[in-house]
């Protein structure tokens, strides 16, 4: 179960510092990375917590302050596959911010972690009024989405070349 109560251990600091430390927002200025603190909420999970499912649906982006997520899809007759494991400072779910679409993979909290949630209609309207965040957000959001679209091809050709080797 998802806690939104304080974890003695884990504690994120009212400035939310490690938003500097997230790629995504990289390069904004103190009174842009104030705006985004406000619209972030805090929570916690202890290990082993499903933070979100594949196939359910999404409506905010998860930031890791302290602790590890692993990033995983169930594979048919082969249990769970982990896709990555991310650590503080990393993003994810930011999908649920473009699209409409289910979750495309489960999320699991590796070990107790603490944790920023933005929601898909708090970075809406922030975006709306704010044009310069919006540009700067959006562009690494699309940086972020390429980079990880080309790793996926890559294991898909690794997994293509595996295939044909077996042949």
């Amino acid at each position: 179960m998802l806690k939104t109560t304080e974890h003695p251990r884990l504690v994120i600091h009212e400035d939310a510092s490690c938003l500097r430390e997230v790629a995504l927002f990289r390069g904004l200025a103190d009174e842009e990375y104030a705006k985004v603190r406000g619209i972030c909420a805090s929570t916690w999970a202890a290990g082993g917590t499903v933070l979100f499912e594949e196939g359910a649906f999404g409506d905010k982006c998860w930031i890791i302050a302290s602790g590890e997520v692993r990033i995983s899809k169930m594979v048919q007759n082969g249990g769970e596959e982990a896709l990555a494991v991310l650590k503080a400072g990393d993003y994810f779910g930011e999908m649920a911010l473009i699209d409409d679409f289910p979750r495309s993979a489960h999320a699991i909290a590796n070990t107790d972690v603490a944790l920023l949630t933005i929601s898909k209609s708090a970075l809406d309207e922030l975006l709306f009024f704010d044009k310069e965040i919006a540009r700067k957000i959006l562009w690494t959001l699309t940086r972020t989405l390429s980079a990880r679209l080309r790793e996926t091809n890559d294991r898909m050709a690794a997994l293509l070349a595996m295939g044909a080797a077996w042949r």
